[in-house]
């Protein structure tokens, strides 16, 4: 991983998600590209023809707007020789899903009430073809040591699995997690430890029982147990709207993460 994107907004926290960016950067030797995403305005939908405009407010000043967000992302770059500030405008949702696919991986805060935007992630996720990390609310003292890889034998997570490679590679613990009762049909956790072991990495694996609980849920506290550093995720193995509807594993990681958390789709 030598090329990181990390998107800045003034009006979201970023001390942890330029800790993670740092830790990541230090690991690899990487560039980390900041860029400032722009914010979510309204649409105004005009009746004939039915088109939906997004216009920012009046008081909009965009270059106020970037050197607030270069300003931040400066800070926490501070002593770093990685960090630059890439330049240009704004960059609003579908830019930034189109911009990823130029990085090796994006960086962005957990979506929520003081964090980031889902459709943010989502656009990362879904149009990069890249993974995205997930910073948790406060800044993780170390990124990649221990990492627990949530098994549900999908395609999304096998796809997770070989983005995150470097990762792996440089890791001192990995542990595959099955959750009975949240998988499709394919290879079991031993074999998939077994496809790490050929690369020469120490990967176990462990089953566990929901008891009543979640899957989300259940992955959250596994990886507290294990003591992992980083969580990867295969993301919406089920559709979002089907999340949105019965709820779902990647949904509760998304709310409630206080892990660092790699996805891909």
């Amino acid at each position: 991983m030598k090329t990181i994107l990390v998107p800045t907004d003034p009006a979201i926290p970023s001390a942890s998600t330029l800790a993670c960016a740092r830790l990541v950067a230090e690991r690899f030797d990487a560039s980390v590209d900041g860029v400032a995403l722009r914010p979510a305005f309204a649409e105004v939908v005009a009746p004939d023809p039915i088109v939906a405009v997004t216009l920012p407010p009046a008081d909009w000043d965009e270059t106020k707007y970037i050197r607030e967000a270069r300003g931040l992302f400066e800070q926490g770059a501070a002593g770093s020789k990685n960090f630059r500030w890439r330049g240009g405008g704004t960059v609003d949702d579908g830019e930034l899903g189109s911009l990823g696919r130029l990085y090796d991986l994006t960086i962005l805060p957990r979506p929520g009430a003081k964090g980031g935007r889902v459709t943010a992630f989502e656009a990362a996720l879904f149009d990069s073809g890249r993974p995205v990390l997930m910073a948790p609310p406060s800044a993780p003292a170390t990124l990649g040591d221990a990492i627990m890889i949530h098994w549900n034998r999908s395609t999304e997570t096998a796809r997770a699995i070989a983005l995150a490679m470097p990762l792996l590679v440089k890791a001192k613990r990995v542990q595959f997690l099955f959750v009975e009762g949240n998988s499709v049909s394919g290879p079991s956790a031993r074999d998939a430890a077994g496809h790490l072991q050929a690369h020469g990495i120490n990967a176990t694996e462990k089953s566990v029982d929901q008891k009543g609980r979640g899957p989300g849920e259940t992955i959250l506290a596994e990886a507290k147990i294990f003591g992992a550093d980083l969580l990867l995720k295969g993301a919406y193995t089920q559709s979002r709207l089907r999340q949105m509807i019965f709820g779902g594993a990647t949904s509760y990681i998304l709310a409630r993460a206080e892990v660092p958390v790699l996805f891909a789709h």
